[in-house]
């Protein structure tokens, strides 16, 4: 008899628990969607600060301004952890077609490119993607400047920017493999814009100097070659690499009332290309999560887990700063419960993804209201988080709506007016409504 009292008792606690609970994050919801704070994060940073490239004066500032407006956030702890990169750095870049056509170009120097030291002049040889180029001849590339041609697919889970991106990555190890003087590449974007994209390629001794095309001058370059006259072009690119740069991943933690090792992780990266003023990319992430959190934070009660928010630095030119904290807390990560990344724009959270059904039960009815729908497994929760994942670490994934992200991604057109406050503020519901449930489930 006893013990089904005592059976009973626990089943009707657990059951106030669980309805004060959902209750909590009901609340939350609905408080974020009438929140400014998110944009008043993202308006700061892209105001104050703007374009942030990793190494430079500028991420400095950013690490300061980061700083300061998470102890103005009311985080019970707050800190810097050292993140150590090798510096790339843009001066100019200029292409003109010298003949039969003369005429500018409008291009953006690829991260961790080779300078042409003054003005280099040849012949292009155009290539419709990586695979043509690998069957190519070294006597057919030989002296040549290679125009890589690939598209990249509209779609709004990022998939198409997925297939595509390995050109910019690889393009100009290839290239230069095969004995070319330099490299373009159509820009990894869905827009029609004379933007081009920039954005990292991959790292090497004594590089080709490489950079990104905008869709536009791509097309001209594609309609001179067809009418089957050698097209010559000259490139100017000044860049340069130096070792030693350092800046800092920037932290923010809730400290959880029963179980503080035990850490919920939200992020966003705080550098940006230089560009644009790094609003989408990923200005938005760092104050959606940041939002989240201080919201959370805010309530009468600490959630049962902590709350971590880590703001990334150099995830851009590959990664860095999630590569840093993985090795800084290895032996810790037993403790990190769940850990995402907001880094795709701003766009409306459409999916959620999570290999727990027991929390989608859980969760969607809170998020089903926000137009959210029953996702699968998360397949990955955001670059930063991918070393922390394949450490073992549990992830999940709230999809945005990326249509138009990569109209604006890593280019001179990612400002601020790119950010739908409505749609910033539905973001900061949803993840406050699972990064709450998280801290607090028992």
């Amino acid at each position: 008899m006893r013990i089904t009292l005592s059976l009973l008792v626990l089943t009707m606690m657990n059951s106030v628990f669980a309805d004060t609970m959902l209750d909590t994050a009901k609340q939350l919801r609905e408080d974020a969607l009438q929140s400014n704070l998110a944009w008043d994060i993202v308006e700061s940073l892209t105001t104050e600060v703007g374009p942030r490239l990793a190494g430079t004066v500028a991420d400095e500032q950013a690490v300061a301004w980061a700083q300061a407006m998470l102890k103005d956030a009311g985080f019970d702890r707050v800190w810097l952890e050292p993140v150590k990169f090798p510096v790339w750095l843009r001066h100019h870049e200029k292409a003109r077609v010298v003949s039969p056509y003369p005429q500018p170009l409008h291009i953006s120097a690829l991260g961790y490119s080779g300078s042409t030291d003054g003005e280099l002049t040849a012949e292009i040889v155009a290539f419709a993607g990586l695979a043509e180029l690998k069957s190519a001849s070294a006597t057919e590339v030989e002296g040549k400047i290679v125009f890589i041609n690939q598209s990249t697919d509209r779609s709004i889970d990022g998939s198409g920017y997925g297939k595509a991106v390995p050109v910019r990555y690889a393009g100009g190890k290839l290239a230069k493999e095969k004995g070319a003087v330099a490299v373009l590449i159509r820009s990894v974007g869905t827009d029609s814009h004379r933007f081009p994209h920039t954005g990292s390629s991959l790292r090497q001794d004594m590089p080709l100097p490489a950079a990104a095309l905008s869709a536009p001058d791509a097309d001209q370059l594609v309609r001179m070659l067809a009418r089957k006259t050698p097209i010559t072009i000259a490139l100017d690119i000044d860049v340069e690499t130096n070792a030693g740069g350092q800046s800092y991943n920037v932290i923010g933690q809730i400290d959880g009332r029963e179980k503080p090792s035990e850490v919920i992780l939200v992020s966003g990266h705080l550098d940006s290309w230089d560009l644009g003023t790094g609003a989408i990319d990923d200005g938005a992430g760092v104050a959606i999560t940041t939002a989240a959190a201080q919201l959370i934070g805010a309530l009468p009660q600490r959630p049962r887990r902590s709350v971590r928010v880590v703001l990334f630095a150099n995830e851009e030119q590959g990664i860095w700063g999630g590569k840093a904290y993985a090795k800084a807390h290895h032996e810790e990560l037993d403790q990190h419960y769940y850990a995402s990344e907001s880094d795709f724009g701003a766009g409306l959270v459409w999916q959620f993804d999570v290999a727990d059904e027991v929390f989608l039960d859980l969760a969607m009815p809170l998020l089903k209201p926000l137009g959210i729908k029953r996702g699968v497994a998360a397949s990955g929760g955001g670059p930063d988080i991918k070393p922390l994942m394949d450490m073992g670490v549990s992830v999940f994934r709230l999809k945005q709506n990326g249509l138009d992200y990569f109209d604006y991604h890593h280019t001179a057109d990612d400002t601020l007016d790119k950010i739908n406050p409505e749609s910033l503020r539905q973001n900061v519901a949803a993840w406050a409504v699972v990064t709450y449930l998280l801290a607090e489930r028992k």
